[in-house]
């Protein structure tokens, strides 16, 4: 630096004694052809009269192509310089070179006076109203009064300008794992001393807004060190982080890392979770599931203990979005919703959005689970394992090229046919219970600009309660990926998936009447991604998707030659559903966020099919039918579509209390055809057609969100109102499965739910956890002119998973580094049912009487479930950390019920309750990680 003055203080000297020899005006004529920056100076040096001083280590592999013709010294050195940090000065037949800096040739008005003065001490330069060179010379005041407060090296931000007017750059980049270099979604960009933060995306990348001239950014993100970095921004340009892992990681209970996130987005109604956060909650059996956590936070329930499937905010099981690395997932449950088909040694993060959709995602009216795999170690071989009661899970990573890609592999599996063989009971000893899955995923950083992923995951379940009937169903689903980054404005991704489900029954009991009855149904689709930043104020996503149906509805065949079942195959089905959607993140100002979006979606109904046309106003069945339509491979059927609107805001009240709000509405093409109260494995899915039509939904959110203690503790209540339309529903006694004529055991009706829902979340201390409670409602409308097609007198009654009440608390406290204590309390309403109230002889045969449907609710159910948590010793130098989760199930004992059946006994209605876990249910998992 010291050289470099003495340089520049001869020059000037020179350039006022001596008079000028070559006039910078003069023309001149030159070509360069990618020629590297330092031989095109040269060059220039050696055709003109001109004199060029820089330091060797100024220049990159950046290269010059261009001609030309009669051109002024200064516009050849703007093209050479343009792409680069470099600026110049002209003095006399010299020019000087520096590094990002501007030197001028005049001082800036006021230099020497209080005016000055008052300028540098002032804290924000983009709000001074001075020349750009007083603005600069500001700047390196302030660094020089800072710098001293912090070792971190200054960075310099794009290209200083002397014209430049601008107050604010755009700055982008990537925040990665130092030690498994992937990348941190949820991260935390934050200027010190200033109102201004960004968060991380899934793949890393962020976009913040900075004010011209010095800033110290940190990042933050729970269980990883901050990092803070000195920089001054010139310009737009790239700033990349490399986060170390924290020791106390793994040590916490946390919903989201996200530093006042829940305050700041513009998104209303999102859950977000971490799998490495879930780790000290007490779970049945001992298991790690991500699913069953989300349900402990507002407005997501089960219908019952060991239910498959969610109801999200007063929706059915079938309205929920499941996705795997954008893959959907139509079974994301083991053993009748036990267990999570997912492992949670491969999956990184799960976001629950349960309002305010965003509008790239569609097909399902009432949430999506975004759920993504973590990418495998680039760096070195690892691994993480458990082995607990009645599963063992294994999950490994391993570079392929080093710093560059990644494989990731992951497999679970449970021992429990082991486990009932060993037993005296008869009955167990020849059932058969057991599952197992497992996922792969590639990840491949070609260079800066572009990345490719794939994925590939299969689940199986094999169950035999009964010695004559098994039941199996699996999950196929393969993903791929690519990201490009156009430039610093533009990125995108394209995404081809496939998914499966199939389910299957065996029945080998009676010679006469032994069956295999199979279903599947597959879905093909390819999506197009976008982001481009319009602006500080505008961030638009928009894109395409479109995906193929393929359903086959159920077949029957016999087993053995003995067999008296007649083969059936129902015919197959097809259907196509698109659409084009775009949304703008307009930061109208400091306060005020808005999302707008908007998604079309459009739906066919394809051949080859045979429909039936049914006289209005009439039950559907054999004798209203007035046409027969047949239609040919891929000829439209019937179409469907609309407009769906993506509506959400955010306003400041104070910079930690923020009020939000959204309206959505969304479209569902497909609906899963089940007359149990919860899910099961064998339930199926039908495409709309010309008799059922599409499901539509819309929603209104409102919440207050405030967070304390320096964004540690999260308050926050949102309210939701959702009325809902052709919700289906089923006749009494309705057949679903091999029924060629399904429409005519349909019924067609309007739902609504509402609800209030209270959340207190501890992210981190000691003692930390969170509370969450829930009131809300869901109603049912099935009203017709038809009279069998009526229910409860056309009035609205409670859906089977009405759960008025819904309370839980999660706690963890942290004794030591090694030891901490867990529990889990939940209390939630009874579901409804419907009860026999009284009896007939008709016909000398006894009926039953029962109430409007589901007029009562079963009993109420609360459960406290407490765990101890071991950690093995800190030692960094160690072939594997290992940690101990002792937990009880069910402490109390609550005999909770999942269930009443009524049997008729001697004349006698007798009722009879059915519970999953009636007693505590111990278990130890040992977990390791290498």
């Amino acid at each position: 630096m010291t050289r470099q003055i003495i340089i520049l203080f001869f020059f000037f000297v020179t350039h006022l004694v001596f008079s000028q020899s070559k006039s910078k005006s003069d023309s001149y004529t030159i070509t360069f052809n990618y020629t590297p920056i330092k031989e095109a100076i040269l060059k220039l040096e050696k055709e003109t009269t001109f004199t060029f001083y820089f330091e060797e280590d100024w220049f990159d592999e950046k290269t010059i192509t261009g001609a030309f013709t009669n051109e002024s010294l200064e516009n050849i050195l703007d093209a050479i310089f343009q792409e680069t940090p470099l600026n110049y000065l002209i003095y006399g037949n010299k020019v000087i070179l520096s590094n990002n800096s501007v030197v001028f040739t005049t001082l800036p008005k006021g230099y020497f006076g209080e005016k000055n003065d008052s300028i540098i001490n002032n804290p924000n330069p983009s709000a001074i109203d001075e020349s750009a060179e007083s603005k600069t010379a500001v700047f390196h005041k302030q660094y020089d009064n800072t710098k001293s407060s912090n070792n971190s090296k200054l960075i310099t931000i794009g290209k200083q300008n002397s014209n430049s007017t601008n107050s604010y750059y755009n700055v982008r980049g990537k925040v990665k794992n130092a030690t498994t270099n992937e990348p941190l979604q949820n991260l935390v960009i934050s200027v010190v001393g200033k109102k201004i933060n960004a968060v991380t995306d899934e793949n890393g990348d962020y976009s913040i807004s900075l004010p011209a001239g010095y800033n110290s950014i940190e990042t933050i993100l729970m269980g990883f060190k901050s990092s803070i970095k000195n920089v001054i921004v010139y310009g737009d340009g790239s700033l990349n982080f490399s986060i170390a892992e924290g020791a106390e990681q793994l040590n916490e209970v946390v919903i989201q890392a996200d530093q006042n996130k829940n305050v700041r987005s513009a998104v209303v109604g999102i859950t977000s979770l971490d799998v490495t956060t879930i780790k000290t909650i007490p779970l049945v059996l001992g298991e790690r599931d991500i699913l069953r956590v989300a349900t402990t936070l507002p407005g997501i329930t089960t219908a019952g203990e060991g239910s498959a499937g969610f109801n999200v905010r007063g929706g059915k099981t079938d309205q929920n979005l499941i996705l795997l690395d954008d893959a959907v997932l139509y079974n994301p449950s083991h053993f009748f919703g036990f267990f999570t088909a997912l492992n949670p040694f491969t999956t990184g993060s799960l976001d629950i959005y349960k309002a305010s959709i965003p509008a790239q995602y569609g097909g399902r009216l009432s949430s999506v689970f975004d759920i993504k795999t973590k990418d495998g170690n680039m760096d070195k071989f690892s691994g993480e394992g458990s082995i607990g009661s009645v599963t063992a899970n294994i999950a490994v990573e391993a570079p392929i090229v080093k710093g560059k890609a990644s494989i990731m592999t992951g497999f679970r599996a449970t021992y429990s046919d082991w486990i009932l063989k060993k037993l005296d009971e008869e009955s167990l000893k020849n059932s058969e219970a057991s599952f197992l899955d497992g996922i792969v995923k590639y990840k491949h950083n070609i260079d800066p600009n572009n990345s490719v992923q794939a994925t590939l995951y299969y689940s199986h379940d094999k169950f035999s309660i009964s010695s004559d009937s098994l039941f199996k169903y699996s999950n196929t689903i393969g993903s791929l990926k690519w990201d490009h980054t156009f430039n610093e404005k533009n990125r995108g991704s394209l995404t081809l998936v496939n998914s499966q489900y199939k389910n299957e029954v065996e029945y080998d009991a009676d010679a006469n009447l032994n069956f295999d009855f199979g279903y599947k149904i597959n879905e093909t689709q390819v999506k197009l991604n976008m982001k481009y930043l319009f602006s500080k104020k505008h961030k638009f996503d928009y894109g395409i998707s479109s995906k193929l149906y393929h359903v086959d509805p159920g077949s029957i065949q016999p087993i053995g030659p003995n067999s008296d079942v007649e083969p059936l195959s129902l015919q197959k089905e097809k259907g196509l559903e698109s659409a084009i959607f775009i949304s703008d993140l307009f930061e109208i100002n400091d306060r005020l966020l808005l999302d707008v979006g908007i998604r079309f979606s459009f739906y066919m109904a394809m051949g080859p099919a045979t429909q039936l046309v049914y006289q209005e106003g009439v039950p559907k069945d054999e004798s209203s039918i007035t046409e027969v339509n047949q239609y040919g491979n891929n000829e439209v059927i019937t179409t469907y579509g609309g407009p769906e609107a993506r509506v959400s805001f955010r306003y400041f009240l104070t910079p930690e209390l923020s009020i939000k709000g959204g309206y959505s509405s969304t479209i569902q093409y497909i609906h899963l055809l089940s007359n149990n109260t919860t899910e099961s494995p064998t339930d199926t899915w039908k495409l709309s057609d010309l008799n059922i039509k599409p499901e539509r939904a819309q929603q209104i959110a409102f919440g207050l969100f405030r967070n304390f203690d320096n964004n540690n503790l999260e308050v926050s209540v949102e309210g939701y109102y959702k009325k809902m339309e052709n919700i289906l529903d089923y006749k009494i006694g309705a057949d679903l499965i091999l029924n060629e004529n399904l429409e005519r055991d349909l019924l067609e009706g309007e739902g609504k739910a509402y609800g209030v829902e209270f959340l207190i979340n501890k992210k981190a201390g000691k003692f930390n956890g969170w509370l969450s409670y829930t009131y809300s409602r869901s109603f049912v409308k099935l009203e017709s002119d038809i009279e069998e097609e009526q229910v409860n007198n056309g009035e609205f009654f409670p859906a089977n998973y009405d759960k008025p009440h819904d309370f839980t608390a999660i706690m963890n406290y942290k004794l030591t580094h090694r030891f901490s204590f867990s529990a889990n309390f939940t209390y939630q309403t009874g579901r409804p049912i419907t009860y026999p109230i009284g009896k007939f002889n008709f016909a000398n045969e006894e009926q039953v009487v029962y109430s409007d449907r589901n007029e009562y609710r079963i009993p109420d159910y609360y459960r406290l479930d407490l765990g101890v948590n071991i950690e093995g010793n800190h030692k960094i130098k160690k072939l594997a950390h290992s940690f101990w989760n002792i937990s009880v199930y069910n402490v109390l004992g609550r005999d909770n019920p999942y269930s009443i059946i009524f049997e008729n006994e001697d004349g006698n209605i007798q009722a009879y309750k059915t519970s999953i876990f009636a007693m505590p249910i111990p278990t130890i998992t040992y977990n390791f990680k290498f």
